[in-house]
């Protein structure tokens, strides 16, 4: 089935607008047992959490035994308190945990010759194709996949297959994808469909899970003011509800400046970024519109980490946020960094190669490890007295002293690009 609903203010669809349609896709389905496999709370803007408590006690109301799945990637598990923001009243012992190393099964592979086509040469190995087994597992009559359409800095676009192949895939193919995104550059790729990345989780969905019984139910929201908008819905079983959803994302996460940004002031929540893992969206989303010379000041009140993945901090703290070209040569010369290319690409993709500089501004006591890894350093609190997110509005902002800044409170939700350049 394929069903598409827009919403025609600004406001976006209604509660009652999105239960109809979710009700509606489950119309005319003989239903046992049902997997929801939803983003976490890194995701929380997405209106995946609404969705999934909608289907949950629809489901249950059928008489339907439901498992939910949450897309971690490579992201810890998904504590209580945060289920409870997120998903509402669905109970906390519905949740499993998904391990990105122990957890899949491998389903192919992505053939290198394909891999080295869609690359321009760039890259030349064969990627595994692996999933966690509860997609596998036949007693499944439906497997639901709902999740927000995005610019991505991997994929070009996030969702869709990507929350499959990444948010509950394997290593291999988590890290790899990662690879081959920082390798063909991120200021190619973000924003546009039919990215190299995206590529790989379409030949994925071809050969290997198209006989699977998948429901995507996408959304393209904004989220002013911390208030989710949701613009579109957008369901079906194959790649056209994927395609449709870019078009809307596009137009409404997409965000053009006439000139290049000499000072851009991005804000990360602290109940969403708890490390530059995550934050660093902060530096990706918004590089295509930082001026040549230009600063990014990065408000990171809840950032105390580096990776989630406690393997992947080690790497983060050792290595440092370096430069492209000195962390491809790293990435040449040490086994660590080979084994784990999902740090390796993230170190990569995560600094500005000295074109423009960028500041955390975190918790006094963090301060010294943010230094260590080659960002500048400040103290939230002292920086928040002139930048205060709770009088910054988004877009341009004239401060007091007559500074011109541009804000971002929240940089996954969207891209940021500077129009003379694009």
């Amino acid at each position: 089935m394929e069903l598409y609903l827009k919403s025609d203010t600004e406001y976006g669809l209604t509660d009652e607008e999105i239960r109809r349609a979710l009700l509606q896709s489950l119309k005319g389905r003989q239903l046992r047992n049902v997997l929801i496999i939803p983003p976490d709370f890194t995701r929380l803007h997405s209106n995946a959490g609404f969705i999934t408590n909608i289907y949950y006690h629809t489901l249950t109301k059928m008489g339907c035994n439901v498992d939910i799945l949450p897309a971690l990637g490579s992201h810890t598990a998904v504590p209580k308190e945060h289920a409870a923001i997120m998903f509402g009243d669905i109970p906390y012992e519905k949740f499993l945990v998904h391990n990105w190393r122990t957890d899949v099964v491998k389903l192919g592979e992505v053939p290198a010759e394909y891999l080295s086509e869609i690359t321009e040469g760039l890259w030349n190995e064969s990627i595994s194709v692996e999933v966690n087994r509860l997609i596998m597992d036949e007693k499944y009559d439906l497997i639901i996949s709902p999740g927000q359409v995005v610019p991505h800095e991997a994929s070009g676009m996030s969702n869709h297959a990507k929350n499959l192949f990444v948010g509950v895939g394997g290593n291999n193919m988590i890290s790899k994808c990662h690879m081959v995104g920082a390798v063909y550059d991120l200021e190619r790729m973000m924003g546009r469909d039919y990215a190299p990345v995206r590529k790989i989780f379409d030949y994925g969905m071809q050969h290997f899970l198209k006989n699977r019984p998948i429901l995507f139910v996408m959304t393209v929201t904004t989220a002013p003011g911390g208030k989710i908008r949701t613009h579109g819905l957008f369901i079906g079983e194959g790649r056209e509800c994927l395609t449709e959803a870019v078009k809307l994302a596009q137009e409404k996460n997409i965000e053009f400046v006439p000139h290049g940004i000499r000072k851009c002031v991005t804000y990360l929540d602290p109940s969403e970024f708890k490390s530059t893992w995550l934050g660093n969206k902060a530096v990706y989303r918004t590089r295509l519109a930082i001026a040549d010379g230009g600063e990014l000041i990065i408000l990171a009140p809840g950032v105390k980490e580096f990776g989630e993945d406690e393997q992947i901090d080690k790497l983060i703290r050792k290595y440092g946020y370096c430069g492209r070209l000195n962390l491809l040569k790293l990435f040449e010369e040490n086994e660590d960094l080979r084994k784990n290319m999902a740090a390796a690409a993230h170190l990569i993709i995560s600094s500005s190669d000295g074109r423009f500089s960028i500041t955390y501004c975190v918790q006094d006591e963090f301060m010294d490890e943010i230094s260590s890894v080659h960002y500048k350093a400040a103290s939230y609190a002292e920086t928040v007295k002139k930048y205060d997110p709770e009088t910054l509005s988004p877009g341009w902002n004239r401060l007091p002293d007559g500074e011109e800044i541009y804000y971002v409170p929240n940089p996954a939700l969207g891209l940021w690009v500077n129009r003379e350049k694009f």
